[in-house]
């Protein structure tokens, strides 16, 4: 059951690479989804990986992640906002690699928008891919809202294919809760952005995350992050991460 939980993991981790302001993957936090939406008519291109920074207790070595995703804005409205998403994860196990395309789409309303301090909403999915043994078909919703000198806090919960999220032993683990604080330090500098998220869970999703970004320009930003994960037998050995993050125009 142990190698069953790795192959699954496999398949989950493709999951994990857009963080940031911007898991195949939406806008994202770190790991989590966030309730940012790209812009309408523009382009995010994102560059992730994930790499372990250990080999596992018996020898083995997990593979690391890498992630060439695009997302788009595609709703002109102010108050209610929508962005899809594709992308392209390699791994260099050829059984992964077989199906390397996935798809996400996320709809929202940011702050303020509904009434006067509504919190932004998103509802959204993303991992779904176009085979039926990597479509881990993951669904979210999120509220999130930004408080003075704290930064914004970020709440919600998700669910996927129960056939594929499962424990160390193979039972069901499709669910859990998202949670997240970040914040832009502009005490130091307006181009520091500094982020915590956690996704519950048994599954090879469950894990904690923090990191921090840096904004080269208005359009291009990079995220230094480090993954721990719920459970060594799903999840694996910790990763540390980087996000590169471009926006066209």
């Amino acid at each position: 059951m142990k190698n069953i939980a790795k192959v699954f993991f496999l398949t989950v981790l493709m999951l994990a690479a857009c963080a940031g302001a911007a898991s195949a993957t939406p806008s994202t936090q770190i790991w989590i989804p966030s309730t940012d939406v790209q812009a309408y008519k523009t382009l995010h291109l994102g560059i992730d990986n994930y790499i372990r920074v250990k080999r596992a207790s018996d020898g083995s070595r997990w593979p690391t992640a890498y992630d060439v995703g695009l997302t788009a804005g595609v709703l002109p409205f102010e108050k209610l906002q929508m962005e899809v998403g594709i992308d392209y994860i390699y791994f260099g196990v050829d059984a992964m690699d077989n199906h390397p395309i996935y798809f996400n789409a996320k709809l929202a309303t940011p702050e303020n928008s509904l009434f006067k301090n509504s919190p932004a909403i998103a509802v959204g999915g993303y991992n779904f891919g176009l085979a039926s043994e990597t479509n881990l078909n993951l669904v979210y919703g999120l509220v999130a809202k930004t408080i003075p000198i704290v930064g914004r806090l970020s709440a919600g919960y998700y669910v996927g294919n129960d056939g594929l999220l499962v424990d160390q032993n193979g039972a069901k683990a499709e669910h859990g809760i998202l949670l997240s604080w970040d914040r832009v330090i502009s005490e130091i500098d307006d181009r520091l952005w500094v982020g915590v998220d956690y996704q519950g869970g048994e599954n090879a999703f469950g894990a904690l995350n923090f990191g921090a970004s840096w904004a080269f320009s208005k359009n291009v930003s990079v995220i230094f992050g480090y993954d721990i994960y719920n459970r060594k037998a799903t999840g694996g050995e910790q990763t540390f991460t980087t996000q590169v993050d471009i926006n066209f125009p």
